[in-house]
């Protein structure tokens, strides 16, 4: 496993970084979930990235159960902050980035993680709703007291990013991280955040590389999805992988299998790679169901793909390839979800 440093910090983590957003808790039994973090653990996986909402809660307490055992120095632990979580009825101060869910949430977090700390612990979106200076006073709050090391967003702007960061600053806080999803089919960083980061010393943390398995190659264009995948689960991840089922884009997928074969990797690990090679990005976050899973994608840490194969997957994807920086901006919830 190769390190990479958390933006300007001086802290590394694994540029292969196992996250349990559709998995733990929900779509996997939890057996099988420890099998997977363990598997991350032997494949020199040392950074974990969960959040609060997912599988609301239960995904914190199987990650903390997981990594029981573990010294937890040798660890990079992630989680975040933003959404409802909990029993109903929820209250209209269980959502957004307000002092009050602020402090709860890293509560919350630490009891379902049963851990001390967090190593970064992150806005999951931006709250128009809240005073910038009131999320920023509360996370600086957070890690002052101990219960985060540093901080973090996912999915903002560039504009956004660029106001915490000062506010951050002026609070004497490090804010080193962003979250985007990212992959060679989904690329609207690159425009502004990317370059933003890149000037503020912020690291990304990208989700999806494989773009929730179009990019691997199983879906065939003119094609059923096969049984089992995640393009046949109704529970959340068919709504997410949607955008890529159309043929023209699932065509384009499958001209990428010979660049990967010459370079003696899967689609997935040429995916997985081709994010790695972007210098802003700190880490892509992998998911598994099957700890066989974690095994094959962790082989892409440490490719070096070409230049011209990276010229030959653009010119393969063209126009099928999402781009538009405006889209960021879409992330941000357009009001309370209480």
């Amino acid at each position: 496993m190769d390190f990479r440093f958390l933006g300007n910090s001086g802290l590394q983590i694994s540029e292969i970084t196992y996250g349990n957003w559709l998995t733990h808790g929900s779509q996997v039994e939890n057996d099988v979930a420890t099998q997977c973090v363990h598997a991350a653990l032997d494949a020199g996986i040392t950074t974990f990235d969960t959040a609060d909402v997912y599988a609301n809660g239960k995904a914190e307490e199987v990650l903390g159960a997981a990594l029981k055992g573990t010294r937890r120095e040798s660890l990079e632990v992630f989680t975040k902050v933003f959404w409802p979580v909990g029993p109903d009825p929820k209250g209209k101060n269980d959502t957004g980035l307000s002092r009050k869910h602020v402090m709860e949430g890293i509560d919350a977090s630490l009891r379902r993680l049963e851990m001390d700390y967090v190593d970064l612990y992150q806005a999951h979106r931006y709250d128009r709703f809240t005073p910038l200076e009131e999320t920023m006073q509360a996370f600086a709050d957070v890690v002052r007291s101990g219960k985060a090391l540093y901080i973090g967003v996912s999915e903002w702007t560039a504009d956004q990013i660029r106001a915490a960061h000062g506010l951050a600053r002026e609070l004497g806080v490090h804010l080193v991280a962003s979250q985007p999803q990212y992959s060679m089919l989904w690329r609207i960083i690159e425009g502004e955040v990317v370059p933003t980061c890149r000037e503020l010393g912020l690291g990304q943390i990208v989700w999806s590389p494989i773009a929730q398995g179009a990019l691997t190659g199983k879906y065939k264009p003119g094609q059923q999805p096969p049984a089992g995948s995640r393009a046949t689960d109704e529970k959340g991840g068919a709504d997410m992988i949607k955008r890529w089922m159309a043929d023209d884009v699932l065509t384009r997928v499958q001209e990428l299998g010979p660049i990967a074969a010459d370079l003696g990797l899967s689609m997935a690990q040429l995916a997985v790679a081709w994010v790695l090679q972007n210098d802003n990005v700190s880490a892509a976050i992998i998911g598994a169901s099957r700890p066989e899973q974690v095994a094959e994608n962790v082989k892409a840490a440490g490719v070096t793909i070409p230049d011209d194969a990276m010229k030959r997957i653009d010119e393969v994807l063209g126009d099928v390839v999402t781009r538009d920086p405006a889209i960021v901006e879409q992330s941000t919830p357009k009001r309370r979800v209480v």
